[in-house]
């Protein structure tokens, strides 16, 4: 009985794979917007699980939502839709995730960060304008990768001290970043790891400069068309994958000692250097 129903399930299985196979594999057809997300649950369901794993490493290390869930969309839904709809993904995460430990924000920092972010992002907007950004992208990885090893070497808890206005520069330098890449996590992380903040001011204070990306870069967006309403619609039926992965992530990151939090940030931010590079 075993031995026939695995030979029959063996068909249905095989069908299903080969399915999932051409559905995935046709980016012609795959849309984060609504109309192709409420007709098609498999897009949903694969879609809905990246997005719960990109925010769960969000909840956990406070940042990398943003590179997990458009590198492993752009495998299957076009780059002009998935760039914009994780937008407002990231802007919901920073939101809840700034609002949850806002006691824990620390307001100096962001003073010197924001206004470096600004003008990062406005010089980076001019830059993708007149340069091709692929070409920028092994000094960036140069640079993360040079900022881990100095990390390690010197172990994370040990690394010197920086006073607050090095924020401005390295605020611009992840606002550049931010216009051509999507995120401006790495100075930013760098930044705050050599200003010695405990897990949850880290996590806190990178949701407000994070925010203040989102909201510059959702209004760049809108004026250009890249983000319509069938796209906003298909951001609110993965609302619910952001919220679960952002409370299983938040239990982990409680728990976690500091040693291990800024090591993970350590291991995220050399899966970023690696990417650029390649």
């Amino acid at each position: 009985m075993c031995a026939v129903a695995w030979k029959r399930g063996i068909p249905s299985i095989w069908k299903t794979l080969l399915k999932t196979y051409r559905l995935v594999g046709m980016n012609l057809h795959a849309s984060l917007s609504y109309a192709t997300l409420i007709h098609s649950p498999l897009l949903w369901a694969i879609a809905g699980f990246i997005i719960l794993l990109a925010f769960y490493v969000r909840a956990v290390i406070g940042f990398g939502s943003g590179l997990i869930s458009v590198a492993l969309l752009t495998l299957i839904f076009p780059i002009k839709e998935v760039v914009p709809v994780v937008l407002l993904l990231d802007l919901l995460g920073s939101v809840l995730l700034g609002a949850y430990d806002f006691r824990e924000m620390r307001w100096p920092e962001l003073r010197w960060l924001i206004p470096g972010s600004i003008i990062g992002l406005a010089i980076g907007s001019f830059i993708l304008a007149d340069t091709n950004a692929q070409n920028l992208t092994r000094f960036l990885g140069v640079f993360i990768l040079a900022y881990v090893v100095y990390a390690l070497a010197m172990k994370p808890d040990r690394l010197p001290r920086i006073s607050l206005p090095w924020g401005t520069p390295l605020g611009i330098f992840g606002g550049v970043v931010g216009s051509l890449y999507g995120g401006g996590g790495p100075p930013i992380v760098a930044y705050l790891q050599m200003r010695h903040l405990d897990k949850r001011a880290f996590r806190a204070t990178f949701q407000g400069i994070a925010l203040t990306d989102n909201v510059l870069r959702g209004f760049m967006y809108v004026a250009l068309a890249l983000l319509t309403w069938q796209l906003a619609i298909g951001f609110l039926m993965l609302i619910p994958p952001v919220l679960l992965g952002l409370w299983a992530g938040n239990r982990l990151h409680l728990r976690i000692n500091q040693r291990a939090f800024l090591l993970g940030t350590l291991g995220l931010l050399t899966v970023v250097g690696l990417k650029y590079l390649i």
